[in-house]
């Protein structure tokens, strides 16, 4: 049985603002709802390895969503992060910062991280995928370009590959490349679906 099917008597709640994410699950096939916004103050301990920080993080999410998990419900939480040289780029705060981050990611390779937490009434489960992306290097005018022209101030790392530093910047990725758009698609497909047969 295919795993949109398999869903047809649950109820797949999205916990996630991102329209890429939204994007990908429609894509995908995987029927899902939107689960209502809610606030989760995304803080991590100072010694926790970057690497760890999404899986931690969409663990966090899951449980501080404010609704009891009904019967047949499954909420997923998920959280990326750009780890370059063992720090943690995030979602830059301005201008200033995105072009600090891209001037850092210009020309060295970087690895994405994403976390994904499922969780039902009855149990959870958690998985992460790492994606390795090399840039070229990058001339400022380039990056002002495009920081200045898609503004990627809700993205990881501040640049998205779906968008113009992806076709003209990126020189190889090896691992998903769905997972640097912000979810990890085909892993979260055959994950839910193990998850299902538990």
């Amino acid at each position: 049985m295919l795993l949109h099917e398999k869903l047809r008597n649950r109820r797949l709640l999205l916990a996630s603002q991102s329209p890429r994410r939204r994007e990908l699950m429609t894509g995908c096939g995987l029927p899902y709802e939107l689960a209502p916004k809610y606030d989760c103050e995304e803080v991590y301990p100072a010694d926790l390895a970057a690497e760890e920080v999404p899986l931690y993080l969409s663990q966090l999410k899951s449980h501080a969503y404010p609704a009891q998990l009904a019967p047949g419900d499954i909420l997923l939480t998920a959280d990326t992060v750009v780890v370059l040289n063992g720090r943690v780029l995030g979602k830059p705060h301005g201008r200033d910062e995105a072009l600090r981050m891209l001037h850092d990611l210009s020309g060295h390779r970087h690895t994405v991280v994403s976390g994904v937490t499922l969780r039902t009434a009855e149990g959870e489960h958690s998985f992460e995928a790492r994606t390795d992306v090399w840039f070229r290097n990058l001339t400022d005018e380039e990056i002002t370009y495009y920081v200045d022209a898609f503004r990627p101030f809700d993205k990881a790392g501040s640049y998205g590959i779906q968008e113009w530093i992806g076709y003209a910047a990126i020189e190889r990725i090896e691992g998903s490349f769905y997972n640097v758009m912000g979810l990890p698609i085909q892993k979260v497909y055959t994950e839910l679906d193990k998850f299902l047969n538990q």
